[in-house]
C-alpha cells in the first residue's frame, strides 16, 4: 500500500510516542530550561488539523519526556526572531514576514530552523539570508515529524534507507526529496 499525506494526519497524537519508544528510548529527553515563546497565539492562526498537530507536538516537547530526535532546545523552540534581531523573508526574497507568521520547532544543526508556517507547512528558515528557503517544505507538521523520526532512525543505523525510501518518494515532500537540499540525498 502506498503511503499518502492523508495517512499521516494525526500522526503526532496517534503514533509518535510508539515510534520514539521503538527507536529512541535511550535518547536524552528534550529539556527546555528557559521560558520559550508560548505556542497558543500561533495555534489560533492555523487550520484546526494543523493546530492540533502543533499543540500535540508542543505538549510533548514541554513535558521533558520526549526523546531528543530533533535539535530542539530552548534557544530554538519558539525562537523569537524579532527579539533576536533576525529578519524573515518569504521564499520570494521580497515579502517580509514576522514572528506571527511562523513558529520554530527545531534546528537542522547548521544554524537553520525548521518552522511551521501559518498555512500549516513546515519549511527551513535559512539563517544566512534570513529567508524561508524554497523547496524545503513539508505539507504539514505530522508529515514533517513522521519523516524526521525515520530520517534520524536511518542516520542512527536503526533503519536502512531501503526501509524508508519508497515511503519518502510516495509522500513527495520537497524537504525530503529536493535535489541538493532534500534530506533523502544525505542518507547513505
Amino acid at each position: 500500500m502506498t503511503l499518502t499525506v492523508a495517512d499521516l494526519a494525526g500522526y503526532i497524537d496517534r503514533d509518535l510516542d510508539a515510534d520514539l519508544a521503538r527507536w529512541f528510548a535511550d535518547s536524552e529527553p528534550i529539556v527546555l530550561e528557559e521560558d520559550v515563546r508560548p505556542v497558543e497565539p500561533f495555534l489560533a492562526r492555523l487550520a484546526p488539523a494543523d493546530a492540533a498537530a502543533l499543540a500535540a507536538f508542543d505538549r510533548r516537547v514541554r513535558s521533558g519526556t520526549m526523546p531528543q530526535f530533533l535539535d530542539v532546545y530552548d534557544w530554538v523552540y519558539g525562537f523569537d526572531f524579532a527579539g533576536n534581531g533576525c529578519g524573515i523573508l518569504d521564499s520570494d526574497y521580497e515579502t517580509e514576514l514576522t514572528d506571527d507568521d511562523l513558529y520554530a520547532v527545531a534546528a537542522d544543526g547548521g544554524g537553520n530552523y525548521f518552522a511551521v508556517l501559518t498555512n500549516g507547512q513546515v519549511a527551513v528558515w535559512f539563517h544566512e539570508e534570513e529567508v524561508i528557503e524554497a523547496n524545503t517544505r513539508f505539507d504539514n507538521l505530522d508529515v514533517f515529524v513522521w519523516s524526521m523520526v525515520r530520517y534520524k532512525a536511518v542516520r542512527d543505523g536503526k533503519l536502512s534507507r531501503a526501509d524508508v525510501e519508497a515511503d519518502f518518494l510516495a509522500l513527495g515532500q520537497d524537504g525530503m526529496l529536493n535535489e541538493g537540499t532534500g534530506l533523502l540525498h544525505s542518507l547513505k
